[in-house]
């Protein structure tokens, strides 16, 4: 067989290690690859879940998780997350943290990060960045996830750790203006930021868009024609 064969249910003989699912039996190995040893239970039992018995989540799904803001159920696709972990762990390798890779490599941002204007989005040209997620999460494929990188930094809520009124009221504004405005249905555009424990990059703020089956050149055009890492050869 050449392709990747599904593991015997939990507890049989058969059942194969976590770093073994997903992966062809010739591309298998013995002991655990670096990049997977530390990971957490939680995406061991993502990475124990053969691809065919994942869902991708739907655009009402993705519109659920997101309005009841249960972001941490949002879930990459088993494969994908060993790809996603097997980047990451390089990046860390290569550029000492993600946080030097997104700002030497995908955003061309100078550290330390310093905003023209500590007012959220007065300064778009200079303080704001739209880029593809370079790893999105198991959802439709006609669903695109984009990242808005922003110099300046939201302000939260300390009792509970969620944006503040303020900040929110500026980011409905923005995506209003340059999703809505710019011909994208309401309902076809959904945007979250991630809990602080949940950013995977928590030095440069940024929040997540998502846009059901948006024109192409749209978004060409608002990433300037930015392409994610993930759909990059080597990666």
């Amino acid at each position: 067989m050449t392709g990747a064969e599904e593991p015997s249910p939990p507890g049989s003989p058969e059942a194969l290690p976590y770093w073994q699912v997903n992966v062809p039996p010739h591309e298998r190995t013995t002991t655990c690859p670096d990049f997977l040893v530390d990971v957490s239970a939680k995406d061991q039992g993502i990475l124990s879940t053969p691809d065919s018995q994942y869902t991708p989540d739907t655009w009402p799904a993705a519109q659920r998780k997101v309005a009841a803001n249960q972001l941490h159920l949002f879930q990459r696709k088993p494969s994908e997350l060993r790809r996603y972990l097997a980047f990451a762990w390089a990046i860390k390798r290569d550029y000492g943290s993600v946080l030097n890779f997104i700002l030497t490599q995908r955003l061309r941002w100078t550290a330390p990060v310093v905003p023209w204007s500590r007012v959220p989005f007065e300064c778009e040209a200079d303080d704001v960045k739209v880029l593809r997620n370079d790893w999105p999460y198991g959802i439709d494929q006609r669903i695109v996830h984009l990242v808005v990188w922003t110099k300046f930094e939201f302000e939260e809520d300390p009792a509970t750790g969620d944006l503040a009124e303020g900040a929110r009221g500026a980011i409905e504004a923005y995506v209003r203006r340059t999703f809505v405005e710019k011909g994208v249905a309401e309902d076809r555009v959904i945007w979250f930021k991630n809990w602080r424990w949940l950013k995977s990059v928590q030095a440069v703020e940024h929040f997540h868009i998502m846009l059901f089956d948006p024109d192409p050149e749209f978004v060409r055009e608002v990433t300037h024609g930015d392409v994610a890492m993930c759909d990059k050869p080597g990666n």
